[in-house]
């Protein structure tokens, strides 16, 4: 019981058991051998795969090939639940699966690195930030074989919902776009922007939009994953 001591207490954080899975060589977590006899035999990988505090996850053209406990936890499934799965399953919507599938792309073909913070939803619909890093394997075609890491952001940001036209006026205050100007964008009236930005603010507590970013936790506007469209 000792060995799985660490990953217990990541899945009880969401308020899940524990339970045999296969990891990514096959074995189930019982398998494993245990953490003294993983240094013994300097079976690292193995290890921090299964035991790391963060979410891991290893993907094929925006399938799921395996993950973590940490990861399978965080979204409320078991990691079978989870193996050669869609990432779609974890989307709020299948337009924002689809919509997201171009960002961060070149940032993956020029230096292999890419972050944002993202909306996710969990196993019964709960939606939540997370932050999401990526290294890909294939970097001339990033998204055939990745592996990613995702941190949960309840803790420190609260998810508050957000209609479409709010996530659509929020990223483009992002990117310093004016009133005047978001509204001629999204083919709006300057006052109806002016709705949403106040909106916005009332959601998150903020008096001026610096606050709005920092209340998002300061990040810029390329690491703010608008999975939203125009229409």
């Amino acid at each position: 019981m000792h060995q799985h001591g660490q990953t217990n207490c990541a899945l009880a954080r969401h308020g899940l058991s524990y339970r045999k899975s296969t990891d990514f060589r096959g074995h189930t977590i019982s398998d494993l051998p245990s953490i003294d006899a993983a240094y013994q035999d300097r079976d690292f990988a193995n290890l921090a795969f299964a035991y790391a505090p963060i979410g891991l996850v290893v993907t094929e053209s925006r399938v799921i090939r395996d993950c973590n406990p940490t990861f399978a936890a965080m979204f409320g499934y078991e990691r079978e639940e989870l193996q050669d799965h869609t990432f779609a399953t974890l989307y709020p919507t299948q337009e924002e699966f689809a919509n997201i599938r171009h960002r961060g792309i070149q940032e993956l073909r020029e230096t292999n690195q890419y972050w944002d913070e993202r909306v996710m939803m969990r196993n019964g619909g709960d939606l939540f930030w997370c932050r999401v890093r990526g290294h890909s394997f294939t970097p001339e075609d990033p998204l055939t074989r990745a592996v990613w890491s995702f941190a949960d952001l309840s803790d420190s940001r609260p998810y508050h919902p957000l209609t479409r036209r709010e996530r659509e006026v929020f990223s483009l205050m992002g990117e310093g776009l004016t009133s005047k100007e978001i509204a001629i964008k999204l083919q709006m009236s300057n006052r109806t922007v002016e709705v949403h930005r106040a909106n916005l603010l009332k959601k998150f507590g903020a008096s001026n939009t610096a606050g709005l970013f920092q209340s998002l936790g300061a990040i810029g506007s390329n690491h703010i994953a608008s999975t939203s469209t125009n229409r």
